[in-house]
């Protein structure tokens, strides 16, 4: 992790805030490396965090058998994993609505109707779970007050530059440049 500021004492501050808050959402296994910019007296933070490796998706094919019951018109998700079943039901819901969706057991899941290329749909993806808690550290990390913010991350590397004036090109510029080191 590199801190960078004119204030060096704020710098050893933010480090330790940013080790709280990664400590807290336990999130630093899951970060390769960090730029943070601190300067006080122009108004900005620029944060940029290179995620880690992360296993793969799970598709519902992995976890579940789909059958579909032309006499009922119905299709029949059997649940290998009930661990699962919350994710099933929530990305089913999103994707068929929650009236077609039924719940009669812990391992049965019924659709009205036949359902085409359910096998291949995500149910659990850690990259994107992941993508969801840095964010939400970032949020945590930027300082109180400032409330425009450019998201200017790219593929794994978060990146924000944030401040409470309109944001400069030099600032972009200089986030744009922690993203380019942290990919490489």
């Amino acid at each position: 992790m590199l801190v960078k500021s004119t204030d060096k004492e704020g710098a050893k501050v933010y480090e330790m805030i940013i080790n709280q808050i990664f400590q807290d959402l336990q999130l630093s296994p899951s970060i390769k490396d960090m730029r943070v910019c601190v300067e006080p007296e122009e108004v900005v933070f620029i944060l940029a965090m290179k995620l880690g490796k992360t296993s793969s998706f799970t598709p519902l094919s992995d976890i579940a058998t789909v059958k579909h019951d032309k006499q009922e018109k119905k299709t029949i998700i059997r649940v290998k994993d009930e661990n699962f079943l919350p994710n099933i039901l929530k990305k089913l819901w999103q994707e068929k609505g929650r009236k077609k969706v039924h719940q009669p057991n812990r391992f049965s899941v019924i659709l009205d109707g036949e359902h085409e290329n359910l096998k291949d749909l995500v149910i659990d993806d850690p990259h994107e779970n992941l993508k969801k808690r840095v964010y939400d550290a970032a949020f945590r990390i930027i300082p109180e007050g400032f409330r425009i913010v450019r998201d200017i991350s790219d593929g794994d590397v978060i990146a924000i530059v944030c401040t409470d004036e309109l944001i400069k090109d030099e600032w972009l510029d200089k986030g744009l440049q922690y993203v380019e080191e942290l990919k490489s």
